[in-house]
């Protein structure tokens, strides 16, 4: 059985254990202020547009998201968009990712927000095979502005 939850001060080492995780994959890291300034932005319940839900079996943290609501030029509505999603090797096949996605779409949906995005890397296939179940595929390219 897994349970879903809005972050809570108390998940802090489970949350940060799980987000370094992440990042592992992603093969980066960031310094010890965005972990603390991210995490106290979820919690805080003056911060209205960025929150974060955990995955759990009884007290044990499966996996987490986090989401932002922002405008969009291209409808009236806010659009909803699925920063980080991760569930630890050990629950992967439990419905734990699936579940957390589902929970921002009920937040978006309740939320008024009908548009919900996310990407990810190319070589994610694991992950991949659930977001094509559970999502739709675009043609978009994602660049940025270079450093410097």
């Amino acid at each position: 059985m897994i349970d879903l939850r809005p972050i809570e001060a108390t998940d802090k080492a489970q949350w940060r254990a799980l987000w370094h995780s992440y990042l592992d994959f992603y093969q980066t890291s960031l310094p010890e202020e965005i972990y603390a300034t991210t995490f106290a932005r979820l919690i805080d319940p003056a911060v209205t547009d960025y929150h974060g839900i955990l995955a759990l079996q009884g007290d044990h943290a499966l996996g987490l998201v986090h989401y932002i609501y922002h405008r969009h030029g291209w409808q009236i509505e806010d659009a909803c968009y699925l920063q980080d999603l991760y569930v630890g090797p050990e629950a992967r096949g439990t419905g734990a990712g699936r579940a957390l996605i589902e929970a921002v779409y009920r937040a978006a949906d309740a939320n008024g927000t009908p548009h919900v995005y996310w990407l990810t890397q190319e070589f994610n296939t694991t992950a991949r095979t659930l977001y094509d179940r559970v999502g739709e595929l675009t043609p978009f390219i994602k660049y940025r502005r270079r450093p410097g």
